[in-house]
């Protein structure tokens, strides 16, 4: 690695990979309810229906917003293999074990992972979480 890099890393912050983990895992968590609020409300926007459930929270255009650009992150910061684990492991409607994904990939616990990480430090990078 040259000095300049080296020089230009060593002002970045530590960052904690727990936090980082737990922080994307619970907003891929609930990615899955909004992507729901927002196919629902095009679903009503359709039959010409403002309103079929009382609202609580006026966070319908934070939402989309979050909604949108968590489905871009997937889509174009991640690889084939890193958006299959993260499709697996956070958004499937089951709870799925690690082993059982890295099996059904045929990728080795050393390989699943080094993926698992790299993909959850793009969507982190991608949200400008980190």
């Amino acid at each position: 690695m040259s000095a300049q890099i080296q020089e230009q890393l060593s002002f970045l912050q530590p960052v904690n990979e727990t936090e980082v983990r737990k922080a994307v895992a619970k907003e891929l968590k609930e990615y899955k309810a909004l992507r729901v609020a927002v196919k629902n409300k095009q679903e009503l926007q359709e039959k010409g229906i403002s309103q079929l459930f009382p609202r609580l929270q006026q966070t319908e255009t934070i939402s989309e917003l979050k909604a949108g650009q968590i489905e871009r992150a997937l889509q174009y910061s991640l690889d084939e293999v890193e958006r299959r684990i993260i499709e697996e492991k956070y958004l499937s409607t089951t709870r799925v074990k690690d082993i059982n994904v890295y099996l059904e990939l045929g990728l080795t616990k050393d390989q699943y992972y080094l993926k698992k990480k790299e993909a959850i430090f793009q969507i982190a990078t991608a949200l400008g979480m980190i």
